[in-house]
């Protein structure tokens, strides 16, 4: 069994689904399929901005939130 430090995961959401890069407009497009944070399920396309693009990383943020924090995000390949 998995053992997780308590309050590490507060503040965090996951999810899944599919998407798209659209390299010349630096954005982003997620449909969230299933999430920890059920109100992004179904949800209109997630987009966000792109703040750089290699081969193996992807980073992107979303500047907009609720609580006016910009969000940065990291997406590295599995190899």
């Amino acid at each position: 069994m998995l053992s997780v430090p308590a309050g590490l995961m507060a503040g965090s959401i996951a999810y899944y689904g599919t998407y798209s890069v659209n390299e010349v407009d630096k954005v982003i497009t997620a449909k969230v399929e299933g999430s920890t944070f059920a109100n992004l399920v179904g949800a209109a396309e997630q987009k966000r901005i792109i703040t750089s693009l290699t081969a193996d990383e992807l980073k992107f943020v979303n500047p907009r939130t609720p609580s006016g924090d910009t969000l940065e995000f990291i997406w590295k390949r599995a190899k």
